[in-house]
């Protein structure tokens, strides 16, 4: 059985870590270099680093960072933010990334999805999803959760996965920040639905949380932010903990 992983997020503006509750009220986290490197030493098993306003401020992701945490650190670095072509790609990948996340590019042409799977492999390519639970249905939103589509969540996550997409980051705008839980209903929904690992994110509070994602959600990684940067939860605890629990885990 593959070990489940658990993830710590850097969501990054103007070049620190921030930190907010259902997308707004951002605060600061600390840097995101230094953060990269304690969580590495505390036996995280990957790092995903979002760079939150590129698309929205209609600019690339900032390879510069980049560089700079991927020397410092040696477990899998997932990049996100303003990332539109297969020259963007190439770019993060060879700044020392491992994978990268994309979103609001791949919903205006999902056809990008195909075209960076055949160059990179799926292996290489996330598919962020940021949805919101409204109107009795999960919808897909764009450009950090400020553009509402029609696309439904499970619609769009089949979709990618055809497309050739290796994994998906499924974050809950209702449940982000809140600290109550993970969305694991639609977790589940996702994990059921596609052939791929699935990262549960958003509203991670307490160390529960992280088993139920994984036993009711079906989630293969989760991710979290708030709870590292602040420490509020320690991930050797955790891993302990979820490992007593029979869930299993590298520690």
């Amino acid at each position: 059985m593959l070990a489940k992983r658990i993830i710590p997020c850097l969501d990054i503006k103007n070049g620190r870590t921030v930190k907010g509750i259902n997308f707004e009220g951002l605060r600061d986290a600390g840097d995101p270099v230094e953060l990269a490197v304690s969580y590495a030493q505390q036996g995280a098993d990957e790092l995903v680093f979002l760079d939150i306003n590129a698309t929205n401020e209609n600019r690339k992701t900032l390879t510069e960072l980049v560089t700079r945490i991927a020397k410092q650190i040696n477990i899998p670095f997932t990049v996100g933010g303003g990332i539109n072509s297969i020259e963007d790609v190439s770019i993060l990948l060879n700044a020392g990334a491992d994978k990268v996340s994309i979103n609001s590019a791949a919903i205006k042409e999902p056809t990008l999805l195909k075209k960076l799977t055949k160059q990179f492999g799926s292996q290489c390519i996330v598919l962020a999803i940021d949805t919101k639970f409204e109107n009795d249905a999960w919808f897909v939103y764009l450009n950090g959760g400020r553009i509402k589509t029609n696309l439904r969540t499970p619609d769009w996550a089949k979709q990618a996965a055809e497309l050739g997409v290796g994994e998906i980051l499924l974050t809950s705008m209702n449940n982000d920040g809140t600290k109550k839980g993970f969305a694991n209903t639609i977790t589940q929904q996702i994990s059921e639905l596609v052939n791929i690992p699935v990262i549960a994110s958003g509203g991670a509070g307490k160390i529960e949380h992280f088993r139920d994602a994984f036993n009711i959600g079906k989630a293969d990684a989760v991710l979290a932010a708030g709870v590292f940067h602040f420490k509020e939860i320690e991930i050797q605890e955790l891993k302990k903990y979820l490992k007593e629990n029979k869930i299993e885990v590298r520690i």
